[in-house]
């Protein structure tokens, strides 16, 4: 009978081993995977800011181009004749007198850079105007006196 006693003894504890192995198991992969979800929240949260630093360091490098054309560039390089052209007043040959006095005007209070105004009265000129613009040699069709004479 101590035998059987001693068996069963002997079983009883090795099941209660198995427990005990089976629950420092499932502790060890609970333990796992907190670890592995933290790794994960900590890994996606590092990505966030990065993406974030990222973001701010577009947006800097972006001000700092804003910035060096508009220190760098003169502003008559800003000039952009073609959104221009179409305020430039119609040009007729019979009122030429009355004509340059108005496009001055216009000019001044647009403030056009003067190297422009050639090229912004040569694409209304008509006519004998524009005949006589073509046959200014190409070095005074961008002086404004002497087109406007």
């Amino acid at each position: 009978m101590k035998e059987m006693e001693k068996r069963k003894e002997d079983e009883l504890k090795l099941k209660q081993d198995e427990l005990k192995l089976k629950q420092a198991e499932l502790e060890m992969k609970e333990i796992l995977e907190m670890d592995k979800k933290e790794k994960e929240d900590e890994f996606k949260l590092k990505e966030l800011e990065m993406r974030e630093r990222l973001e701010m360091e577009k947006l800097k490098i972006e001000m700092v181009k804003e910035e060096s054309n508009t220190k760098v560039q003169p502003k008559s390089e800003y000039f952009d004749a073609a959104k221009n052209i179409r305020l430039v007043p119609r040009f007729c040959e019979k009122t030429v007198d009355k004509y340059f006095p108005q496009f001055e005007k216009i000019a001044h209070n647009l403030n056009w850079p003067k190297p422009y105004w050639t090229t912004m009265l040569q694409s209304v000129f008509e006519g004998k105007a524009a005949e006589i613009y073509s046959a200014i040699p190409s070095e005074k069709s961008s002086d404004y006196d002497t087109v406007k004479r």
